[in-house]
């Protein structure tokens, strides 16, 4: 049973101070996790040159170690998560990717970069589902929605501030400072967090089986591995159907194991909750469709426009901080209304904003009138959808299941991420001058239209607002 502690009326006041401190850490750690996901695409360049001896095959590991270790241990850390302890797991985690962040500034090869970057993918994922649960449990049943939106808008604003903070930090310091940054923000979670963060857990979950545990990390890596370096080895070469058909088999095999194990990395009857199953499923298509509009934005700007990394950066900022603005506010609404209903219009918006694109992109500048619009469209649509579908499928969870439900759902928005990324380099991979490139272009921005519409299409059978029963209860924390 849960681990929950009863707060009294008379002590709402601090619990409700408790609840917004635990979101506030619990976001900006977030934040940090995410953000490396994307920053190092602009300090790429700068490390290259640095280790100007490895080459370009090792190179690539710096990117790609972080993605697949992060997306492959969220959902085996998900569930320790909840049998361990929620604050425990949170700051180990924090404490393993500052000093993770620490030592890949000062690596003084590319070998130790790329170790470094495993661990702090590891403490990575032992963030993401230890801070959706504490804060879950941190508010009230009417007010979980809001909270949880605010949780899932800082990963859609660290994606696409990741370029801008790259490009300023490669421009005025070092690629090194690219991990330095995390340090005071590691710092601050690791000191806050033990002061502010209540623990919960569930003694009945079990560990789970290390056979499930490397079934997953192989499927996870093989189908990583074979869609990011699809661009390099070719689609139809034997590296990627190799890297892919591995993966098939590990995944099918870790699906049968998962059925008869008696300790399971994840609860295959999770699937049976609808919005577990259709939130999942728009989460990866959203994963997908962001990526390639995010990375295709930047490719375009600088390539076809030929701006800056630096202007690139600023040009796609409206976009991000609309979310920030609008995704609380979003959340506040979900509470009245649903999820669901927000959900829908996001998914049009988004689809609009790269219809916009597909219509008005060409080869001449023109910022204001062909570019802006989408960036305010996909905004809205990003506001709109990635925090409530967080807050969807976390709210239908069983309590002593949120850790590793939440795991399992930002993997699939990660493998998305991966997906659209891979999809973008490779129709932009040996394009024919300007004409070709246009054509590539639209190809992208299709993706952000199909996209949109499909997960508008996959939102209409969820179940929100009154009809979803909140796992957990305003009751549910000590203050």
């Amino acid at each position: 049973m849960t681990t929950l502690v009863p707060a009294t009326v008379a002590s709402a006041p601090r619990w409700k101070r408790h609840g917004r401190l635990t979101l506030a850490i619990a976001s900006l750690a977030s934040l940090a996790t995410f953000l490396d996901t994307t920053i190092l695409f602009v300090a790429f360049p700068d490390i290259s040159r640095t280790f100007d001896t490895a080459s370009p095959s090792t190179l690539s590991w710096v990117l790609n170690a972080y993605t697949i270790v992060f997306a492959a241990l969220l959902i085996p850390a998900g569930k320790i998560a909840d049998r361990l302890g929620h604050r425990r797991i949170f700051l180990v985690g924090s404490i393993a990717f500052t000093v993770a962040s620490m030592a890949c500034g000062l690596a003084p090869t590319v070998e130790i970069l790329i170790a470094f970057r495993v661990l702090q993918a590891a403490g990575a994922a032992m963030l993401i589902p230890s801070s959706l649960a504490l804060v879950m449990r941190a508010f009230p049943r009417d007010e979980v929605p809001h909270a949880v939106a605010i949780w899932g808008a800082t990963g859609g604003v660290a994606g696409a501030l990741g370029p801008t903070l790259g490009a300023t930090i490669v421009e005025h310091l070092d690629w090194r400072w690219a991990f330095f940054i995390n340090l005071p923000i590691g710092l601050f979670t690791v000191v806050a967090g033990k002061k502010v963060l209540h623990e919960s857990s569930d003694p009945d979950t079990r560990i789970p089986a290390p056979f499930g545990v490397v079934l997953i990390i192989v499927a996870a890596s093989a189908l990583s591995y074979g869609f990011v370096g699809s661009n390099t080895n070719g689609w139809l070469s034997v590296q990627t159907i190799g890297a892919i058909g591995i993966g098939i088999v590990a995944l099918g095999v870790f699906v049968v194991n998962q059925r008869t194990t008696r300790a399971p990395v994840l609860d295959l009857d999770l699937f049976g909750i609808s919005n577990f199953r259709w939130g999942n499923l728009a989460m990866l298509v959203f994963g997908i469709a962001f990526s390639s509009m995010f990375f295709g934005s930047i490719i375009f700007l600088t390539d076809v426009w030929g701006w800056s990394i630096m202007n690139a950066g600023l040009g796609i900022a409206p976009g991000p901080a609309l979310v920030a603005v609008l995704a609380p506010r979003m959340g506040k609404l979900a509470g009245t209304i649903g999820q669901r209903p927000i959900i829908v219009v996001g998914g049009l918006l988004y689809a609009a904003g790269g219809f916009w694109r597909v219509v008005m992109l060409g080869p001449d500048v023109s910022y204001w009138i062909d570019y802006f619009p989408s960036m305010i469209l996909t905004g809205i649509g990003v506001a709109c959808c990635i925090p409530q579908l967080s807050s969807v499928v976390a709210q239908a969870l069983p309590a002593n299941r949120i850790g590793v439900g939440g795991a399992a759902l930002q993997a699939v928005r990660q493998f998305g991420g991966t997906f659209g990324i891979a999809i973008t380099i490779a129709l932009l991979t040996a394009v024919d001058g300007l004409t070709g490139a246009l054509v590539a272009f639209d190809r992208i921005w299709w993706i952000v239209v199909i996209g949109g519409i499909i997960v508008t299409l996959t939102s209409i059978p969820l179940r929100t607002g009154r009809s979803l029963r909140a796992p957990v209860a305003a009751e549910a924390v000590a203050p």
